[in-house]
């Protein structure tokens, strides 16, 4: 009887913690190839990973702290397409992939009303003193005096993406000034999201609170570094729920510890997970996640399963949410 599956092997190095397998959609992936390799403990190393995916012909990435960088990918005879669950693809080196034939794929948007409403927890946490009021009130004490409000504040969003777009309907909700900066801004797209675009250093000095939304290019790793510490306010909340590389982290915790800011709100880090006793870890002035903000049940299940589709799109044929296009002959 004919081979009737598109793949040989894919293989899922990262299912950590486990997301896909234990789903109904974990079936699709099986009628899809011969051979599924599914690993629930994610590789922390190159050579871990070049052990995994080595033979397969594609990849599902679940996690972004697994590297696929040329020494990886260089190892890779048979691979034809990496699937990322996820937006960000800064773990890729998708120019080299694209000199080796492979595509890559994505997921974008999935998420963005649920990481917005993460951003905007963290912001809140960090303001009101969520965290260290609760923890006050259980060790048998009480108030400690002024919370930090939102309403009439400004708030400074920096990427207008599909998250940074609902980050800016949720600041005006609470009744915010919204302000933005994006390294594209053009008149309609400032009419279209109902707010101004102002130049990055006037957003850093004028916002109350400052929300990143940008993904980690080479334009904007530690976009935030000491120089943007010292023109924020003191009393400013920084929120990161895009990637960890987008702030210098050891900026970020002079900031913190020498209250050049009020606080930080952070899902993300260069490292995840977060290494134990982190100097994050040991603030008060900090809420942290753990790179959360896209988990929520019906956000994941439409990442997943747009992983999925990409991978049944790509063995037709008709490739979808490309960034990085490979070889036409692996198509179909």
């Amino acid at each position: 009887m004919p081979n009737t599956k598109p793949y040989n092997l894919i293989v899922i190095p990262d299912d950590e913690p486990v997301v896909l397998k234990n789903t109904t959609l974990a079936d699709k992936v099986y009628e899809l190839a011969d051979k599924v390799e599914w690993h629930t403990t994610r590789p922390l190393t190159d050579d871990q990973t070049i052990e995994l995916i080595k033979d397969a012909d594609a990849v599902i990435n679940i996690r972004g702290s697994v590297q696929f960088n040329k020494d990886v990918l260089s190892c890779c005879p048979n691979l034809k397409l990496i699937s990322v669950w996820g937006t960000g693809v800064n773990h890729v080196d998708l120019e080299f992939a694209e000199s080796k034939g492979i595509w890559v794929s994505n997921t974008p948007a999935y998420g963005a009303p649920y990481v917005a409403e993460q951003a905007l927890a963290l912001g809140l946490s960090v303001g009101r003193q969520i965290v260290s009021n609760h923890n006050r009130v259980v060790q048998g004490g009480w108030t400690a005096g002024y919370v930090n409000e939102f309403y009439n504040k400004t708030l400074g969003v920096i990427g207008t993406g599909a998250i940074g777009q609902r980050m800016i309907e949720l600041g005006k909700a609470l009744g915010m000034n919204v302000i933005a900066w994006t390294f594209n801004p053009t008149p309609e797209r400032a009419a279209q999201y109902g707010i101004s675009f102002v130049e990055f250093d006037d957003l850093l000095k004028n916002s109350d609170v400052i929300s990143l939304h940008i993904p980690a290019t080479s334009e904007s790793v530690n976009l935030i570094d000491e120089r943007e510490f010292k023109l924020m306010k003191d009393t400013c909340i920084v929120i990161n729920t895009a990637r960890g590389d987008v702030i210098n982290q050891d900026a970020l915790i002079s900031a913190l510890n020498n209250n050049t800011i009020l606080g930080a709100g952070l899902d993300v880090f260069p490292q995840e997970p977060l290494p134990e006793n982190h100097p994050l870890t040991t603030l008060t002035n900090v809420v942290i996640s753990p790179h959360v903000g896209g988990m929520a049940e019906a956000a994941t299940m439409k990442g997943l399963e747009m992983t999925i589709d990409n991978l049944q799109s790509f063995a037709e044929g008709k490739p979808l949410h490309v960034v990085a296009k490979g070889s036409d002959e692996h198509l179909g």
